[in-house]
């Protein structure tokens, strides 16, 4: 399984000019690669190489780092191209579209820039690293990062290494190739519903409740919108000194749902049956006031994130079908769409259970994990004659 580790660079003025000057030099470089590969329609890494190999070579990259360039370019297109055909930038006339389909793709000054190991060298013991940059190779870079990081680190870095640049702080940002643990029998499965009012409620009694990082994303929005309409020099300051506050702060919390919920399950020696939810945004119809919820809901983040600490643990996890899991009774099986009463309350036409609407769903979800798995060790083979 693969994950990646973040640790910060504190390079001296020196370092960190150095460092700042090779991000601006290799991305200028990509632009121009860019350039060449949209210009000439170059479908494949190795042609795109043989265009802009030795012109990259001129302009003060290694020979590694000419590489990434191009190879970073590549992925790109790649990328662009394959959301083309997904249809996730609009149909075809679109404006989005034609926007992104009618110009190079452009780097970020500051963009990651992937590193290898002929580029990039950990020392664990001094904590530091020694760096290859336009002006030569960096030696005793230091670094800081976690105890778990650095044994994580130490044990599973594998791959390439990106080195970007937030806000002038240094980052390394490391691929590590984690085993997954054996996954153990359950005794039973909990479910895990996710929502807005709520982001995760089990079956077993644990619920977060999404009132405070709704409130507190409606107060970033309105600020947001306060400090655009101003269109100062120092409003924009301000807004960029602001950005990415939200993403870290969501991030935080969903991975303190995640980790919860997996350890009580670990604890407990149950699995855990979450909701598939790939394509929702797509498939839910909303008013306009329920919009800016639901597409600035990290539900994706935090399903990962359950789902790779689950892994990480050995906790067996399967995914299942959330249709009219809202509607359905947990305790005799019962869909009506009346049984929803109000968005926190459910009660049951059929047998009069009266529960928390998302507790409820929660049981269902584990009635359809235990299923599925159970469906899922059974032999469908037919019987021997």
């Amino acid at each position: 399984m693969k994950i990646v580790t973040q640790v910060k660079l504190i390079p001296d003025a020196a370092q960190a000019s150095a460092l700042s000057a090779t991000l601006r030099t290799v991305n200028e470089a990509a632009n121009w690669v860019s350039e060449v590969a949209f210009a000439g329609d170059v479908p494949r890494e190795y042609e795109l190489r043989k265009h802009t190999y030795a012109e990259l070579m001129t302009r003060g990259l290694g020979a590694q780092a000419a590489q990434h360039a191009i190879k970073k370019v590549r992925d790109a297109y790649t990328t662009l191209h394959a959301n083309l055909r997904a249809g996730n930038l609009g149909q075809k006339g679109s404006k989005r579209r034609i926007k992104a389909a009618s110009k190079p793709i452009t780097f970020r000054p500051d963009a990651a820039q992937p590193y290898d190991d002929r580029c990039l060298s950990w020392q664990y013991d001094t904590r530091t690293v020694s760096i290859w940059t336009t002006q030569g190779r960096l030696k005793g870079v230091r670094f800081a990062c976690s105890a778990g990081a650095l044994k994580t680190l130490q044990q599973y870095r594998k791959g390439e290494t990106d080195l970007i640049e937030r806000d002038g702080v240094f980052y390394l940002i490391a691929t590590c190739e984690v085993p997954e643990a054996a996954p153990y029998e359950p005794g039973g499965f909990t479910g895990v519903d996710l929502g807005i009012v709520n982001i995760a409620t089990t079956s077993t009694g644990y619920q977060a409740a999404g009132r405070h990082l709704n409130r507190y994303r409606k107060q970033q929005r309105a600020l947001r919108a306060k400090l655009q309409k101003k269109r100062t020099k120092s409003a924009r300051r301000r807004l960029k000194e602001r950005s990415r506050r939200e993403q870290r702060h969501v991030k935080n919390t969903n991975h303190i749902i995640a980790k919860t919920i997996v350890t009580e399950a670990e604890r407990t020696g149950r699995g855990l049956s979450l909701e598939e939810l790939k394509g929702i945004r797509t498939r839910v119809r909303l008013r306009k006031p329920q919009r800016v919820a639901l597409h600035s809901w990290a539900f994706a983040q935090l399903g990962d994130f359950i789902v790779y600490k689950a892994r990480r643990a050995g906790v067996p996890l399967v995914f299942v079908d959330p249709a009219y899991s809202s509607k359905e009774c947990a305790q005799c099986g019962h869909v009506d769409r009346l049984n929803r009463v109000l968005q926190a309350k459910f009660a049951c036409r059929s047998c009069g259970v009266v529960a928390h609407a998302d507790r409820n769903a929660s049981r269902v979800l584990a009635r359809r994990g235990e299923d599925a798995w159970t469906a899922g060790r059974e032999s469908h083979a037919p019987a021997t004659p």
